[in-house]
C-alpha cells in the first residue's frame, strides 16, 4: 500500500504528521510526499508501482478558504485530479474511488439530498471544483472504460480531523473560556458524519468497483448512474442536526458551557444538508449509523487525550 500527501501548511503540519506515524509502522505502507499537481511526480510515481485501486481522499478543502485563495483549488483539485485520472489511465487500474462532497448540491433545497438530483448550481469554487471532478471521472469512464466512483462526504467529524472544522474550533475556544462563533444564528443543520462510517463506506466501494448501468439512457438521463462504469453515492448519517444541538452535545462532553457569538450566514456557506443513502445502501450493504451522542463523545476523549 502507497499513501501520498504533500504534508502542505493549511493546517497543523504536526498533526499530519502524527497521523503519518500511525501508517508509516505498518510493513505494508510506503509513504510518498509528493503533491498532486506535481505532474512530474504523479508520473513517476505510477510508473514505479503496480496498484490494484487508487483512493484519492487528497484535495484542496474548506468553503471558505476558496473565497481566500481561489488558485489552490484549481491547482490541486482540478490539476491534482487530473495527474490522478491520468495515471490510472496509462497504467490501466481496475478501480477509482475519489471524495466528493456534500457541497455540490449548492444552492438545491430539496430535502434529502440524492445523487439522481441535478447538482448544476454550486455555491462556491470548492464546490465546483468537486463538481467538475465528477464531470472529469465520467468522461475517463465512458472513454477508457476506468471505473470510478464518486462519494460525497457529508460533513466529517472525529478523531484526527481537520482544525478548522467546527468541533475542533468549538472544543479549543470552549476549553479555553473563549467565545465560539455560531454562524447562521445557530440554525445550521448538518448531516454530520463520523469517520469510522466514512472509512467503512470507501472500504466497500473500492471493493466493488463501479458498473455500467443497463438502464441508462440519454433520454432521461440520471446524474448518479451511466451506461459507462460510473457511480456516485453519498456518505452522511442520513439524520440532520440543528447546529445549537451539537453544541449542546459538545458542551456535555466538555463539561463546560460555551459564550456563544451568533453570527450570519457566511458566503458559500448553505443552510441545511441531509443525504440521501439509499444508493449506498443498495448497492454496497452499507449505511452510517453513528449517533452525533456517540461520535462525539469519542471525539472529545480522543481531542483531550491528544491536546492534553
Amino acid at each position: 500500500m502507497v499513501g501520498l500527501d504533500n504534508l502542505n501548511d493549511y493546517y497543523d503540519v504536526s498533526l499530519k504528521e502524527n497521523r503519518l506515524k500511525h501508517l508509516t509502522d505498518k510493513d505494508n505502507f510506503t509513504f510518498v510526499k509528493c503533491d498532486l499537481a506535481d505532474r512530474a511526480g504523479i508520473e513517476q510515481l505510477f510508473a514505479g508501482q503496480r496498484f490494484d485501486a487508487v483512493v484519492n481522499l487528497a484535495a484542496q478543502a474548506g468553503v471558505r478558504y476558496s473565497l481566500i485563495n481561489p488558485r489552490a483549488y484549481i491547482d490541486a483539485n482540478l490539476v491534482g485530479f487530473m495527474n490522478i485520472l491520468e495515471g490510472c489511465r496509462q497504467q490501466q487500474v481496475a478501480n477509482l474511488v475519489y471524495a466528493s462532497s456534500s457541497s455540490v448540491y449548492g444552492a438545491n433545497t430539496r430535502m434529502p439530498f440524492s445523487v439522481h438530483d441535478n447538482v448544476d448550481h454550486p455555491v462556491s469554487l470548492y464546490a465546483a471544483s468537486k463538481k467538475a471532478n465528477e464531470l472529469m471521472a465520467h468522461t475517463y469512464a465512458h472513454l477508457y472504460g476506468l471505473p470510478c466512483t464518486g462519494l460525497r462526504f457529508f460533513t466529517v467529524y472525529g478523531p484526527w480531523g481537520r482544525p478548522d472544522m467546527a468541533l475542533f474550533l468549538f472544543s479549543k475556544a470552549i476549553l479555553a473560556g473563549q467565545p465560539i462563533e455560531v454562524f447562521n444564528h445557530g440554525r445550521m443543520r448538518r448531516d454530520f458524519t463520523y469517520i469510522d462510517d466514512i472509512v467503512e463506506g470507501v472500504v466497500r466501494v473500492t471493493d466493488q468497483p463501479a458498473r455500467p448501468n443497463p438502464l441508462w439512457s440519454g433520454d432521461d438521463p440520471d446524474p448518479g448512474t451511466s451506461a459507462a462504469p460510473y457511480r456516485v453515492y453519498n456518505i452522511g448519517n442520513n439524520n440532520p442536526v440543528e447546529l445549537m444541538y451539537l453544541i449542546e452535545t459538545l458542551e456535555k462532553a466538555l463539561g463546560k458551557v460555551a459564550v456563544k457569538n451568533f453570527m450570519p450566514i457566511q458566503p458559500g456557506d448553505v443552510p441545511a444538508t441531509w443525504a440521501d443513502v439509499d444508493a449506498l445502501s443498495d448497492d454496497v450493504g452499507f449505511r452510517p449509523a453513528t449517533t452525533i451522542e456517540e461520535g462525539v463523545a469519542k471525539f472529545v476523549a480522543w481531542y483531550k487525550g491528544y491536546y492534553h
